[in-house]
């Protein structure tokens, strides 16, 4: 049996963290979740991860800077893990100041839980 592709959500919303569970389980995925940047960092350097998913505003360190941290990381394997923004706020960006900041997809907030796991698959592909 293929091990389960294991999913790190960074995010302070119970309500999201909750749904994103429920989605991501019809696809098998593990799932594992992190209230702040600070704790995603703790996390990753606890464990291997297929994929990131991000809020860009989180509490104690937000998800830009977490995101900077992880691409500067010394083991290649996890400074290249694939990392998916989330935010109410993306259109404040352009697609080219998300790829600088390190991110490799984005997605806005009210999720499209359809469009959430279209991108997660495409990126784990």
């Amino acid at each position: 049996m293929i091990n389960a592709k294991k999913i790190l959500v960074g995010e302070d919303s119970s309500i999201i963290i909750n749904l994103t569970r429920s989605v991501l389980s019809f696809e098998k995925y593990e799932m594992k979740s992190a209230r702040n940047g600070k704790q995603v960092l703790e996390l990753l350097e606890e464990e291997d991860f297929d994929l990131i998913l991000m809020d860009l505003n989180m509490p104690v360190l937000d998800g830009i800077t977490c995101t900077k941290t992880i691409r500067k990381m010394d083991d290649p394997k996890k400074s290249k893990i694939p990392i998916i923004a989330i935010s109410g706020n993306i259109h404040n960006y352009t697609h080219d100041e998300f790829r600088k900041m390190g991110f490799d997809h984005f997605l806005q907030k009210p999720l499209d839980f359809d469009l959430l796991l279209a991108t997660v698959k495409k990126t784990l592909t």
